[in-house]
């Protein structure tokens, strides 16, 4: 009998793990994985941005938890010796539109106490020649990292202080009783006190599982990028963004160097034809029915058409990837743009299309489920650990 079991050897269940076994020394916990390493799916498919909160509502966990997190990330790698390049991002506007939207997320900002600058077009060009735009915010905390470096950082360190890691275990059963909960995973069952589930696009999976109905089921976004091939990887020295539409939950194609030297380019926002599928073209039944036979789905794509169908254009058409990029960066050109592996986002969808901004936990008597937990979730898995850990314990039964 387990203390804690941990499914999901992402960095949120990894960082949530070390928490546990900080706030209860020496307690038995077991963290099992169904993928042979750690980080695969979300955690290592991602920009590798240290983001600072700038976007995020005043007050929600997003915006709370991402400005610690990335602090909390820095120090983190400090100690561990990973490297962190802390080149800073701007956010570029051009369009009248869009410069109202970027005054907007600088008052946004001064509300989550991020420290930016609004430079003008000159200033703009001193700083980054290739961009051009009317305005734009200067972000300085932003950095890049490589996530998965830090997750075997905290493998280390949940393995250090006594708990143990199990790859290869793909959760096949939950079964909760009054006094434990029992998983079976490939040939383990683990029977534990207390469940956290940190299960990422198969999040509401694992709540079925676990014999409740999800509050909100995932829909799987591909983000698609690029990268920029190595003699032009100077084009830019800041983290480039475009201002995003207030409406939408992504951030729009941006260049992002990366913490290796590579540059990227991207992502779009497309549907998902598989969870877990990175390869172009990869289709898995089994989710696409999932995603057509949910009602949410069907009410998202009715509000968002348009944002759709652009999408799917700069999905099926490196010159229109290339356009949304050069709307800011218009040196670049099509022969610049590199293959570069996708991404899959777990976004969470209510029933009535209602996109999930927020991190979002279920409950029952003995397990917590991490529902959603969307970007900026790699840069505040730190604080999500310790809060997801503390409301674990909170609820603790007798």
């Amino acid at each position: 009998m387990h203390d804690y079991c941990v499914v999901g050897g992402g960095i949120v269940g990894l960082a949530t793990a070390l928490s546990l076994l900080q706030q209860r020394p020496g307690a038995s916990l077991v963290l099992l994985e169904k993928e042979p390493a750690l980080g695969r799916h979300q955690t290592g498919h991602n920009s590798g941005v240290i983001h600072s909160g700038l976007y995020y509502q005043p007050g929600s966990l997003k915006a709370r938890l991402c400005r610690a997190g990335a602090q909390a990330t820095k120090d983190f790698c400090a100690r561990h010796d990973i490297p962190v390049r802390e080149l800073g991002k701007l956010v570029v506007a051009t369009t009248g539109r869009e410069v109202a939207w970027m005054d907007a997320l600088a008052e946004r900002a001064g509300h989550n106490g991020i420290t930016v600058a609004r430079l003008d077009a000159a200033e703009l060009g001193e700083r980054e020649p290739a961009v051009a735009g009317l305005a734009a915010l200067h972000v300085p905390v932003t950095a890049s990292v490589d996530f998965t470096l830090v997750c075997a950082a905290l493998r280390r360190e949940v393995e250090r202080l006594g708990g143990q890691v199990v790859p290869g275990a793909a959760v096949r059963a939950i079964a909760e009783s009054a006094t434990e909960v029992v998983v079976t995973a490939g040939e383990q069952v683990v029977s534990c006190r207390r469940l956290v589930v940190c299960g990422g696009l198969q999040a509401d999976r694992l709540v079925a599982l676990a014999g409740a109905t999800p509050e909100a089921r995932i829909v799987p976004f591909r983000g698609e990028y690029f990268q920029l091939p190595p003699h032009r990887r100077d084009v830019v020295s800041h983290l480039i963004y475009p201002v995003p539409d207030p409406d939408l939950p992504f951030l729009g194609v941006h260049l992002t160097p990366m913490v290796d030297g590579r540059v990227t380019v991207g992502p779009n926002a497309v549907l998902g034809l598989a969870r877990e599928g990175y390869r172009r073209g990869s289709v898995d039944l089994a989710d696409v029915r999932d995603v057509l036979g949910y009602a949410g789905f069907w009410n998202l794509a009715r509000r968002n058409v348009r944002t759709g169908a652009r999408e799917l254009l700069g999905s099926a058409s490196r010159r229109a990837f290339l356009a949304a990029a050069r709307t800011y960066c218009p040196q670049l050109e099509l022969a610049d743009l590199q293959p570069h592996a996708a991404g899959i986002r777990a976004q969470a969808v209510r029933r009535d299309g209602a996109l999930v901004h927020d991190f979002l936990l279920q409950h029952t008597a003995r397990t917590l489920h991490v529902l959603n937990a969307p970007s900026p979730a790699a840069t505040a898995a730190l604080p999500i650990g310790r809060h997801v850990a503390q409301q674990c314990l909170a609820a603790e039964p007798a």
